[in-house]
């Protein structure tokens, strides 16, 4: 039932879970995003704003999840209500209904997952948000415009 998620950043999410520095990586990086991964401490461990930026990924990942799983359970209901007999619902009708409540719930708690980690890589990485926009849609937009979609990556 479920499809692979079209985050197209899933690539470069994938590259900074799996390489500790981001220095091989500045060349692929547009000029604000390597600014703010290659800022590193001492110690060799990569900063705060690479591992906020990893959260967002997945986060963002796992709001689109949630967003296809809620598409295709309520398109099943939809089309399996069109022939459904009047009165009680079948048992199949709950159910699906039952997944569609589960659904939302997870696309609510995507969303907030979501909010949270956005709030937390714009402290961090110091990026100042426009008065009156959404920051679920300012932060969507940024990482369509900074981050490197799949195409870009290349390790």
């Amino acid at each position: 039932m479920s499809t692979p998620t079209p985050l197209l950043q899933a690539d470069f999410l994938q590259y900074l879970e799996h390489h500790d520095d981001c220095a091989s990586c500045d060349n692929m990086l547009p000029g604000p995003l390597a600014s703010m991964l290659s800022a590193r401490h001492g110690d060799g461990k990569r900063n705060k704003a690479t591992g906020h930026l990893i959260e967002l990924l997945k986060a963002r990942q796992a709001t689109l999840q949630a967003a296809l799983d809620a598409q295709q359970v309520a398109d099943t209901l939809r089309r399996d209500q069109k022939f459904a007999r009047p009165g009680q619902p079948s048992a199949h009708i709950v159910q699906l209904r039952q997944q569609q409540a589960a659904a939302r719930q997870a696309g609510s708690q995507s969303k907030q997952a979501l909010i949270k980690a956005a709030a937390a890589f714009v402290r961090e990485a110091g990026i100042e948000v426009p008065q009156r926009v959404a920051l679920e849609l300012f932060i969507t937009r940024w990482i369509d415009a900074n981050v490197p979609s799949d195409a870009s990556v290349q390790p």
